[in-house]
């Protein structure tokens, strides 16, 4: 992916208006769909209106992120859609109903022939986890190809996997919890940036944002939206704020000194860190230069956990304690 998504909002690909729409909340990324919410009736007109709304969107801002959801597999449509879209401006597929790594791999071969084709190189893979079978194989499809670039963790209440697992929604989304956390954990250990599933809720803005909140606490580091009035929430949600951009800031420069001075463990505005506290600082500010999220390793281009923020309560210098010891 070109860059960690925070906010990636869904278009059904027959409603170019709704496109420009989506184009003007400042969604980091726009998904135009040609699966669930096109009429069978209507998948040839919409690929062709996806395609030019691609150059279209593109030419209006060359940095947002462009995006289709193509029709799975056991359609047979998979390659038709791809053939119609993939050109010049387009940065991700975004693939459903895979469940296992040979799927990834049939996603593959054919992107790699309508990308020499298009002239398009580069084109990665958001991977919802949508069936059971999908979460028991969940790690070794985020292993199966360099273009698997970030996957969701389920969580709306009406998709397929609430179907399949049968469970009953709830806004804190306890009921989820295993699901998304095996995701993330296979998301951490492949580089993959890990995204949490949809609010349904479309008014429900405070909810929102507490669930939001809630995923971004577990480690994952963007989201899905059907609903331009969600995108601000979540941009917000899904970037370091000043104040932990300074803290962390301050610790890298902490330690820093520290070590110049042949000491790896010290205090730091209360804290004792080491390191390991080092090496995440690093990766946060790392992440907040390239825009947004949590950067990490991992392929070399995908976020990394962002774990707990400590937020410092005002811009106090750095407290150094080259003891090693601990407030307690």
């Amino acid at each position: 992916m070109p860059r960690p998504y925070r906010s990636i909002l869904f278009v059904p690909g027959h409603k170019p208006a709704w496109a420009d729409k989506a184009l003007r909340a400042g969604a980091d990324a726009i998904i135009l769909d040609l699966e669930d919410s096109v009429p069978d009736g209507l998948k040839d007109e919409a690929r062709a209106v996806v395609a030019e709304s691609i150059g279209r969107l593109r030419a209006a801002d060359p940095d947002v992120g462009l995006g289709v959801r193509v029709n799975g597999l056991a359609t047979r449509q998979t390659g038709t859609d791809l053939e119609a879209v993939v050109a010049p401006g387009l940065d991700v597929v975004f693939a459903p109903k895979i469940e296992q790594a040979t799927d990834v791999l049939r996603y593959d071969a054919l992107l790699d022939h309508f990308e020499t084709r298009g002239g398009v190189e580069g084109l990665c893979y958001i991977v919802p986890v949508e069936t059971v079978r999908a979460i028991h194989n969940v790690r070794e499809i985020a292993l199966a190809s360099p273009r698997v670039g970030a996957m969701i963790g389920p969580t709306a209440e009406h998709a397929d996997i609430a179907r399949e697992v049968g469970f009953e929604w709830t806004p804190e989304g306890h009921e989820t919890l295993y699901l998304r956390s095996r995701v993330l954990l296979a998301c951490r250990e492949a580089g993959v940036h890990p995204l949490t599933g949809l609010w349904e809720r479309i008014d429900d803005l405070d909810g929102l944002r507490a669930f939001a909140l809630a995923g971004r606490r577990l480690g994952f580091r963007g989201m899905i939206a059907i609903h331009p009035a969600h995108v601000a929430t979540l941009n917000e949600v899904f970037s370091p704020g000043e104040e932990e951009i300074a803290f962390y800031q301050g610790m890298v420069d902490a330690y820093e000194a520290a070590a110049r001075t042949g000491d790896g463990a010290l205090r730091y505005r209360g804290l004792h860190i080491d390191r390991a506290h080092y090496d995440k600082a690093v990766q946060r500010l790392e992440a907040a230069r390239a825009g947004h999220g949590g950067a990490g390793p991992g392929r070399g281009r995908r976020p990394g956990p962002q774990g707990q923020t400590n937020r410092p309560d005002d811009d106090r210098a750095a407290e150094i304690d080259t003891t090693g010891e601990s407030d307690g």
